[in-house]
């Protein structure tokens, strides 16, 4: 009898210890998003918030003449808390409160050149911090089992943020990446079109150059018999 009741507080702290590790990484939240910004307008999108919780967006222009955008973050009550001007790329994080976050990028001073660009929204804080705290009415007896959940739970925490800090930073690389072949590839359009309209050139001066030469050797004058 003794023996099934420790194999219950067993099994009961193991469930419980799983709804917490599911609880702790359903609190952070991230995507990603790539999309084209034709010249001459702008786009607009929407993030649903809680208060007290944690807004991290990170953008990088990845194609299109400049490399530049801007950047406009606002607030549920419409304040402007975060803004760019003409930039390539960059990271913004605010501390929220509860409401719908509006977020936008503007290509209306370019005419010509449409942009591709990525985007990256991290959520943190977005569960409710009491849920994570449940298992704890749960867990009973679990001194009988030598085990520390609060220092499992804190190195899960810590596992988790460095698995999620891996991923954003793969995520940046891939991004950068993209960029650099695209600009690359832009170069070298740019050079094989140079390269071809110099040589014409060549070809057309040599052509001249060769008949003019010609020219200056010809005998125009008439022999007469």
């Amino acid at each position: 009898m003794r023996w099934s009741i420790e194999v219950l507080r067993v099994c009961v702290a193991c469930l419980s210890l799983c709804v917490s590790v599911i609880s702790a990484f359903s609190q952070s939240l991230d995507s990603d998003f790539t999309f084209t910004l034709p010249a001459g307008r702008k786009e607009c999108f929407f993030q649903s918030m809680k208060k007290d919780a944690s807004l991290e967006i990170e953008y990088q222009v990845l194609d299109g003449a400049s490399l530049d955008v801007d950047f406009n973050l606002h607030s549920p009550s419409g304040h402007i808390v975060a803004s760019d001007y003409r930039k390539s790329d960059g990271v913004h994080t605010v501390e929220t409160e509860e409401g719908d976050y509006m977020f936008c990028f503007d290509n209306t001073f370019s005419a010509v050149s449409e942009k591709v660009i990525f985007f990256e929204l991290i959520l943190d804080n977005m569960g409710d911090g009491e849920e994570s705290e449940d298992w704890k009415a749960y867990v009973q007896g679990a001194d009988l089992l030598d085990m520390k959940l609060e220092d499992i739970m804190d190195t899960i925490n810590s596992v988790k943020s460095r698995l999620g800090k891996s991923l954003q930073i793969q995520t940046l690389l891939r991004a950068f990446e993209a960029r650099d072949r695209n600009l690359q590839e832009s170069n070298y359009d740019r050079v094989n079109m140079w390269s071809c309209t110099n040589l014409v050139v060549m070809m057309i001066v040599s052509c001249i150059q060769v008949y003019l030469l010609r020219s200056l050797f010809d005998d125009k004058r008439k022999v007469r018999t």
